[in-house]
């Protein structure tokens, strides 16, 4: 891969990675556009979803810090209660104290309930996402399908709920929806935003709750992709060329989140709904023209 294509690659999933058009549907179809057949499969998409990771933690740093703090606090409480638990045993009547006592705690359980049946599906999934890969008509189809779940996503009323009037039931089907979406031309960002919306969640916190819940799902796949590497399976070449990929991918990636709170705010999707249309058809007529 050479570094140009390293660069535009990183663009492409900065920009597709936070508006809703699907990156790893754009990543499949602009691999066989460039003609790049890389060794090491899935891992260079993994790291380039680690440069939009950066770009999350440095746009929602104030509401990371807190989640970080509280869930330290959960644990704390946890494991204070299980003292006190034992202490009762022993003839004292200490009451025990309310783990989820705030709006930041409960936001870090959704997140948590959110991330099990995603981790789930995306083991599940795993052979199947990049075999999916290796040709345009799976994300095309999928891309069309992303274009209806904008236009759903457009005319969803806009609802109240945050962190505090959340449901676990809520928080599951959000992450079911972020478990299929991991296949290609199925956008993360326009599919788990659309959950949110018909959960009834405010549009505002449906944009911070779909992109801060995509942080332990970027992480596990890192981890899944990276313990088979060692630095010796990349050349020297290539390793420069996937790290600056992954720098473009975190510079457009924070531009593209404070872009994706206004198309929320503003009921736009529709506009990104034709363009996943139009790439979709064009990516399947493609497939069948080189049969």
């Amino acid at each position: 891969m050479s570094l140009l294509q390293a660069i535009i690659m990183g663009i492409v999933q900065g920009v597709a990675e936070f508006l809703p058009i699907s990156s790893s549907g754009h990543l499949a179809i602009f691999k066989h556009i460039l003609n790049i057949d890389m060794d090491t499969g899935l891992l260079f998409d993994v790291l380039l979803h680690l440069g939009t990771l950066v770009a999350i933690f440095i746009a929602f740093w104030k509401d990371i810090r807190e989640l970080i703090v509280e869930g330290f606090g959960i644990l704390g409480a946890f494991f204070s209660n299980i003292g006190i638990f034992f202490g009762n045993l022993g003839g004292k009547k200490r009451e025990y104290r309310k783990v989820i006592n705030s709006p930041y705690r409960r936001f870090v359980m959704l997140i948590l309930v959110s991330t099990i049946p995603t981790g789930i599906m995306g083991i599940l999934l795993q052979s199947v996402i990049e075999s999916a890969s290796e040709t345009i008509l799976i994300p095309g189809i999928f891309l069309i399908f992303t274009a209806v779940l904008l236009l759903i996503a457009d005319r969803v009323q806009t609802g109240t709920k945050q962190a505090d009037g959340a449901t676990w039931l809520d928080a599951g089907v959000i992450g079911v929806a972020q478990g299929f979406a991991t296949m290609p031309g199925l956008s993360r960002s326009g599919t788990t935003i659309a959950a949110c919306l018909l959960c009834g969640f405010d549009r505002n916190f449906a944009v911070k709750y779909s992109f801060i819940m995509s942080i332990p799902a970027v992480l596990g796949a890192v981890l899944l992709e990276v313990k088979d590497f060692s630095p010796g399976d990349i050349p020297g070449s290539e390793l420069i060329s996937y790290l600056i990929g992954t720098v473009a991918a975190a510079v457009v990636g924070y531009i593209c989140i404070k872009t994706m709170l206004v198309v929320v705010r503003g009921k736009k999707f529709r506009y990104f709904s034709v363009y996943c249309l139009a790439v979709g058809v064009i990516a399947v007529a493609v497939h069948f023209m080189m049969k």
